[in-house]
């Protein structure tokens, strides 16, 4: 857990409160962080296949590949899916104090 609080700490998604009551916040609205971003943040690549999970590294069997298209469409479904969905989504406040319950 700790190492995830890190990644999103540096990346700015959170930060630290010390003391009594203490722990972590949003650094900004729930509206704003998509589970999307934050996956990728986290986990790297959603691409369903490692020739789509670079940029700069292309399969030399793309050209001849048959089932490459079926891959894109469903990388781009998962990265749709998971961009469409954010914090405010699944979260509600607790009692009126603007905290919320994950």
């Amino acid at each position: 857990m700790e190492s995830i609080i890190s990644v999103l700490s540096k990346a700015g998604f959170v930060s630290g409160l010390r003391g009594k009551g203490g722990g972590y916040k949003l650094s900004r609205s729930p509206e704003t962080y998509t589970v999307g971003s934050i996956l990728k943040l986290t986990e790297g690549s959603l691409a369903p296949v490692a020739c789509l999970g670079s940029k700069t590294i292309k399969c030399e069997r793309a050209s001849d590949c048959k089932t490459l298209p079926m891959w894109e469409k469903l990388d781009k479904l998962i990265d749709d899916f998971f961009e469409g969905i954010t914090l405010a989504d699944f979260i509600k406040p607790e009692n009126g104090t603007g905290d919320y319950i994950i």
